[in-house]
């Protein structure tokens, strides 16, 4: 499990006196941190973007930017932090830490400092510097995946490669060498960090459901991983081929509905319910409830152009993706510094606050001032991260509780 005790990869290590300054010492420490200030400063520079209407010549579209830097920088940030901590947990490996870890977090940074808005780098450059950080992710976790024999996360790496496909398509629209590339690029990204969110969320989510409600003396069973948990990946996977095939055609859009109605069943068979007393929790099942409404609205915009469908996008990004981002970093944060895994008020109420900029944005299109709408959600995103660091930047910065290594 993600908040499980490290003990054992740091055996070798417990002769040694912690530093008080931990932010190296452990794969999420650096990446949930830096998730966290990238939420705020790349929303904040949307914002005035949208209010000013000003953007740098020759830096493309900056709602192309938007997307990119939602994706492969607030997004890509969070996956590394946690497959840097969930890799050492299910292959016995000692935790990645100090200078590797350095040099990673170091790359990610130089990927954003060369796409930032106010002095960019020349887009080849800036395209290689970016489109090294997840074939250097792959690097770091490789070798502890193979020698483990842990081949069924080898899946987790094909979408790492398949998003760095993505993300070239970003950079090659730009280049102007394939107009219009990013449009794809973007799509196919999206449906990588879907099917990553639905088979990291589909181990996650009914694991700690299940223990927890056996913890509390609730003695609901929640089915453990099997054919139908497949069958709901495998129509991912079509979806993804069918916006490879048809984008924007029928195909994908019946591929979208039938996924809405198995991921909506699969999340109705663990339990949801039964957690509302426990935030930490439920804002697991509410993240991956991002996923069937998405895949809806998706479905309604491409079949039918129903108005209210143009916020797919938003709702599996804004929703199910970042949700699932602070519900995680929220979690493994406690777990892995010695804490209790409670979510404090204001985790709870970034959690609503965060609920609150996703729904708002997806109803933007149908409301009678999209304006406000947009105000309102991205007033309401710098909020629910600025309260996700004032409670957890001090414990990503500053050694475990209990005063172990990690």
């Amino acid at each position: 499990m993600i908040e499980a005790a490290m003990t054992a990869h740091f055996e070798d290590m417990s002769h040694l006196r912690p530093s008080r300054f931990a932010l190296f010492a452990y794969g999420f420490r650096p990446f949930f941190l830096v998730a966290g200030l990238h939420a705020i400063i790349m929303l904040t520079i949307w914002l005035a973007v949208l209010l000013t209407g000003r953007w740098p010549d020759g830096l493309g579209s900056p709602a192309a930017w938007h997307g990119h830097e939602m994706l492969f920088g607030f997004a890509a940030a969070a996956i590394a932090g946690f497959l840097l901590t969930a890799v050492p947990n299910w292959t016995g490996e000692r935790g990645y830490a100090g200078s590797r870890l350095v040099a990673l977090v170091g790359l990610w940074l130089a990927g954003r400092v060369a796409l930032n808005p106010l002095i960019p780098l020349p887009i080849l450059p800036a395209a290689i510097i970016d489109l090294a950080f997840f074939p250097a992710l792959c690097a770091m976790v490789l070798p502890s995946i193979v020698k483990a024999r842990n081949r069924r996360n080898y899946i987790l790496l094909l979408v790492l490669i398949t998003l760095t496909l993505a993300s070239a398509q970003y950079h090659v629209d730009r280049l102007g060498w394939l107009p219009g590339a990013w449009e794809r690029g973007r799509t196919l990204a999206i449906d990588m960090l879907l099917l990553m969110v639905a088979l990291i969320g589909g181990r996650i989510v009914p694991s700690f459901t299940s223990s927890t409600l056996k913890r509390i003396g609730c003695k609901t069973e929640i089915p453990t991983f099997g054919w139908f948990d497949r069958a709901a990946l495998a129509t991912l996977v079509l979806l993804a081929l069918a916006d490879l095939m048809q984008p924007e055609g029928t195909m994908p859009g019946i591929a979208s509905l039938m996924a809405s109605i198995a991921h909506a069943a699969r999340l109705a068979r663990w339990r949801g319910l039964r957690t509302l007393s426990q935030p930490i929790l439920w804002v697991l099942h509410l993240a991956y409830a991002w996923i069937p409404v998405g895949l809806l609205l998706k479905s309604s915009w491409l079949l039918t152009g129903a108005e209210i469908g143009q916020g797919w996008i938003h709702a599996l990004t804004a929703g199910a993706f970042a949700t699932m981002i602070l519900a995680v970093m929220t979690r493994a944060a406690l777990g892995h510094t010695g804490r209790d895994i409670v979510a404090a008020r204001p985790t709870v109420a970034a959690y609503l606050l965060l609920t609150l900029a996703a729904l708002v944005r997806v109803l933007a299109p149908v409301l009678p001032d999209a304006g406000l709408a947009y105000d309102v959600a991205g007033g309401s995103w710098l909020l629910s991260f600025l309260l996700y660091l004032l409670v957890y930047a001090p414990i990503l910065v500053t050694r475990r509780a209990d005063g172990r290594p990690g």
